[in-house]
């Protein structure tokens, strides 16, 4: 595949209204289920199948209890694909890393509300490096501690399992948690999408949307199995038509 064109933007933001998103809602099928083997080909494939971003799940042995990849990896797939790359810091400290990994290609970057201390200054470091700035809770973190932060921030990753492994089975109470953060976000008039993460696929892909997500992370339901391309444009194939959202 040529090498990406994509015109990723790397000004700083100031708000939310900057951020070019791709119709929504879409499927970001996760790498952590690939064959990093032939890689290239199944982000190909997967593309071919209406994949409209990319899911890069960073993980460092301590925030969560798994090792996963670098920089170094997510400046590689930057080169062959088109597809914004949405990476997720399941990692402590990621301050220390935002600016590598933007250079890197990331396009969003989520990091853990759990993770951060000083969570407001670590967005305004995401969008100064030029990348979207989001905000992944755990399944046993509230909505309730997004209300400070939610009008600063560009997209909230709610993890549907607890973070860590690929292949995990999704935790149902996540619509009713989608389908309340949807209301606190259009009540508040904050612009923040809302993208899952954990046990996405076909028998839940379009209850997910109908509740209010607006990205979708797929991964076992993408990569195992075979035919990436069939099974990303089966899960694509199930969202209902985009939001138009001003």
């Amino acid at each position: 595949m040529a090498s990406s064109s994509k015109d990723r933007p790397r000004a700083a933001r100031s708000s939310p209204a900057a951020v070019r998103w791709p119709e929504l809602p879409a499927l970001a099928p996760s790498i952590l289920s690939a064959d990093f083997a032939h890689l290239a080909d199944q982000i190909a494939a997967a593309t071919e199948g209406g994949a409209r971003l990319l899911h890069l799940d960073v993980m460092d042995g301590h925030f969560v209890p798994n090792l996963t990849i670098g920089p170094a990896v997510v400046e590689s797939i930057d080169r062959i694909t088109d597809l914004p790359l949405d990476v997720h810091l399941m990692i402590e400290e990621p301050d220390r890393y935002i600016e590598r990994f933007t250079r890197a290609g990331a396009d969003l970057i989520s990091v853990h509300q759990e993770a951060v201390a000083h969570l407001h200054r670590t967005i305004q470091q995401v969008r100064e490096c030029g990348a979207v700035a989001g905000v992944a809770i755990n399944p046993s973190t509230p909505i309730s501690t997004l209300s400070e932060i939610l009008p600063e921030i560009d997209y909230v990753l709610v993890m549907s399992v607890n973070p860590g492994f690929g292949g995990q089975k999704f935790i149902p109470s996540t619509l009713d948690k989608i389908a309340a953060l949807r209301r606190m976000i259009d009540t508040s008039g904050a612009r923040a999408r809302i993208e899952v993460d954990g046990g996405v696929g076909p028998e839940n892909a379009a209850d997910l949307v109908r509740q209010g997500a607006e990205i979708l992370v797929a991964g076992s339901a993408v990569f195992d199995g075979g035919d990436p391309c069939r099974r990303a444009r089966r899960l694509v194939d199930l969202l209902s038509p985009p939001r138009r959202r001003g």
